[in-house]
């Protein structure tokens, strides 16, 4: 996976912003729902957040507070910094290169759906080592989508990827992560936070 959003990287807001291979694409209330869900984000209480898998920087930007975001990728890194000026540091979401306790918050957008049951265990147990708060943001169970899922993603050069996506409800989601207030629940998006 880490080689496909790293090829993706140029092209991935492309999927917010619904232009490039998404531009044709039927979202009904899609820019609406972006829009509050950046509102709710933002309105978080300010604190020393970490974002884990910030992707190209499109959701960080709107984190309040003391910021750092983190991605495994070079390339979601370059392209995150051209979104906001908040620190930038390589780093693998399962074995993260912070002290116990470095942060009031842990947030992390569109990266927990991809995650294998281990590795979801794995990046939980790191994000309540880091920190007494998880922000999760993913996308919502809709009708017309399976709970998990195998995709096929064609990227702007043709080429395909396979790639594992699961989609939730807001409750399913706090149930997953050991309990959790939601935040928001949309057609296309949903948001949890949880306390250890």
């Amino acid at each position: 996976m880490e080689a496909y959003y790293d090829r993706r990287a140029a092209e991935y807001d492309d999927w917010y912003v619904g232009a490039g291979l998404f531009a044709g694409r039927e979202r009904p209330g899609w820019e609406d729902e972006l829009r509050a869900v950046r509102d709710v984000i933002s309105s978080l209480p300010p604190a020393r957040t970490l974002d884990v898998a910030c992707g190209t920087g499109f959701i960080t930007r709107d984190l309040p507070g003391h910021v750092v975001a983190t991605d495994v990728s070079p390339g979601m890194l370059s392209a995150s910094r051209r979104h906001h000026d908040h620190p930038l540091v390589q780093a693998d979401a399962f074995a993260l290169p912070f002290l116990n306790d470095s942060f009031d918050r842990v947030f992390t957008g569109h990266f927990y759906g991809h995650l294998d049951a281990e590795q979801r265990t794995r990046f939980l147990e790191e994000s309540r080592r880091i920190a007494p708060r998880l922000v999760v943001l993913d996308a919502a169970l809709r009708d017309d989508v399976e709970p998990a899922q195998i995709q096929e993603r064609i990227l702007n050069d043709g080429s395909s990827h396979r790639v594992f996506k699961r989609y939730f409800t807001a409750s399913q989601l706090a149930d997953e992560l050991g309990g959790g207030q939601e935040v928001f629940a949309g057609r296309w998006f949903v948001v949890v936070e949880s306390r250890r």
